[in-house]
């Protein structure tokens, strides 16, 4: 099972009273206060790390605790604190209050990790308060309590490169063609449910990963089909390729499958639609291919790649023009910024050959 969301409650351990005591032995009848500190409770922390592929393990168990701290005890000894309750979550998880809505911290890297429920501090023991005017002190304090709070976790994968295109586009046969991964390949549409990631070497220096989104369709971004739920996992990849059908099954032209896909992207982010995009026409060990790559050359002004994922045409010279491209890019995308979406007249001008 592959989740992307989920919301949990986290409460960091409460502090360890203080101890109320006086010394207490045979020689010393004025024996002075004792009572030690309590210890502090855990805290709850939200840590990225590698081999965690998705956020399925929190949505069996939605409410995270931390334990509390030690009481204080006699003889000045201070209660021992709680250990930290630490979470892992896969690289690319943003951690937001769910009620204040603000983000705690984008974990982008492994190792990147945030404290969302802060343990409590342990209460003072009698011993804190003595003082040379007060020398046998009752007061002692009960330990602070946690911090408590709902916390949205959200998936955005992160990946080189992002596969986007119509279903049965070849985009799994693709990814599965070029790295490692397996995924489930069918001839109907919708055959991937979920984004699936591929490690893909270029050389013995040069290696990326590669993401396969899940189809696309007409109304996407409004919520049509599957993309409205995974548009977001492209957001953070660095380079898009556009696999578009040569000789779509549907009968349809592939020249407005790909204006339809492009303008999908554009209405969700404008800042994704600019990402720099690589044109890939599949399939092309199918009859009438070569004609159809043709017009789609004429009709977007360049000349596309084009690659057969079952053949394994072309799909090299695709590796090492993806490889080298990305070599020209920076190591992060841009930041995204909440800006309107473009007219349909705009997005079939943000082409990159």
């Amino acid at each position: 099972m592959f989740v992307d969301r989920v919301t949990i409650y986290v409460r960091g351990g409460d502090g360890g009273n203080g101890c109320l005591s006086f010394r207490r032995e045979k020689y010393a009848p004025r024996g002075g206060p004792n009572g030690g500190d309590g210890g502090a409770g855990g805290s709850v922390i939200i840590r990225a790390v590698d081999g965690v592929t998705n956020l399925a393990h929190l949505s069996y168990q939605r409410h995270w605790k931390a334990d509390r701290g030690e009481h204080g005890q006699g003889s000045d000894c201070t209660g021992r604190n709680a250990n930290d309750m630490i979470i892992d979550v896969p690289a690319g998880t943003i951690v937001r209050d769910r009620d204040r809505g603000h983000v705690l911290r984008d974990l982008k890297r492994s190792g990147d990790s945030v404290v969302v429920g802060r343990g409590g501090r342990g209460g003072h023991g009698n011993a804190h308060y003595k003082s040379s005017t007060n020398r046998a002190p009752r007061q002692f304090e009960h330990g602070h309590p946690g911090e408590e709070r709902w916390i949205h976790l959200e998936l955005k994968v992160i990946a080189d490169v992002g596969l986007i295109g119509l279903p049965n586009a070849g985009k799994s046969t693709l990814l599965s063609r070029v790295s490692r991964a397996h995924p489930e390949i069918a001839d109907y549409p919708f055959t991937t449910k979920y984004p699936n990631l591929g490690m893909v070497q270029a050389g013995d220096d040069r290696g990326f990963v590669v993401a396969d989104i899940p189809g696309l369709i007409e109304g996407a971004h409004a919520g049509h089909g599957l993309g409205h739920e995974f548009l977001r996992h492209v957001e953070r990849t660095r380079l898009l390729v556009h696999l578009v059908d040569a000789v779509p099954s549907d009968g349809s032209d592939p020249v407005v499958n790909y204006r339809t896909i492009r303008s999908e992207v554009a209405h969700y982010s404008t800042t994704l639609a600019q990402r720099p995009e690589l044109v890939v026409v599949t399939k092309m060990d199918l009859t009438g291919a070569t004609e159809a790559r043709r017009r789609i050359a004429e009709a977007l002004g360049f000349e596309p790649l084009a690659i057969s994922a079952v053949t394994g045409a072309g799909v090299p010279s695709l590796i090492h023009a993806l490889a080298d491209r990305l070599a020209e890019l920076p190591d992060a995308p841009p930041a995204e910024a909440p800006t309107p979406a473009p007219l349909a007249l705009e997005v079939e001008q943000t082409h990159t050959p």
